[in-house]
């Protein structure tokens, strides 16, 4: 977990219980070797939590991306891949107002989608929601996560506003 929030979980164990079984990874991410592969911890900070990482498995070329990419829809929906700009598009509408609410700010999407376009990925799979398959439907996705006015960039005064 997040090197971040290693030293506040140990308080929902019980005594000693998290010892030697937290290791916290650095804000620039880290890899972790498995078997054949590595996964790799990668930065996605305040997207949508502030410590977040996404993984990367660089064998399989798959992203985990959390709540990047996150789309709300029927469970029976779930499994069929966006694997164009056109099956982007026509998803756009479940993804819109989750992505505007919870990723904090248009600043680091653009720093996130800076990042994804130098990595070498051939499937993007959200936690929830339907996933990408190929190039084209997840630059479609970041071409439009990047230019996203979010979370903090749609707050004005009128949301901080004593109301009694």
């Amino acid at each position: 977990m997040s090197k971040l929030w290693s030293r506040f979980v140990p308080h929902f164990c019980n005594l000693n219980r998290a010892d030697g079984r937290i290791i916290g990874i650095p804000d620039e991410g880290m890899p972790v070797p498995m078997r054949d592969t590595t996964i790799h911890a990668i930065p996605a900070h305040f997207l949508h939590a502030e410590g977040n990482f996404q993984f990367y498995d660089s064998k399989s070329k798959i992203l985990f991306s959390g709540d990047m990419g996150a789309s709300m829809v029927d469970a029976s929906d779930i499994e069929k891949p966006m694997r164009t700009k056109a099956d982007f598009l026509e998803e756009l509408h479940t993804m819109s107002g989750f992505h505007k609410r919870y990723m904090v700010s248009n600043k680091v999407c653009r720093l996130w989608a800076n990042m994804v376009r130098q990595m070498d990925i051939e499937m993007m799979v959200p936690q929830h929601g339907r996933y990408f398959v190929g190039k084209e439907a997840i630059h479609a996705f970041l071409d439009w996560i990047e230019n996203l006015q979010c979370g903090i960039d749609l707050f004005t005064q009128e949301n901080y506003r004593f109301r009694g």
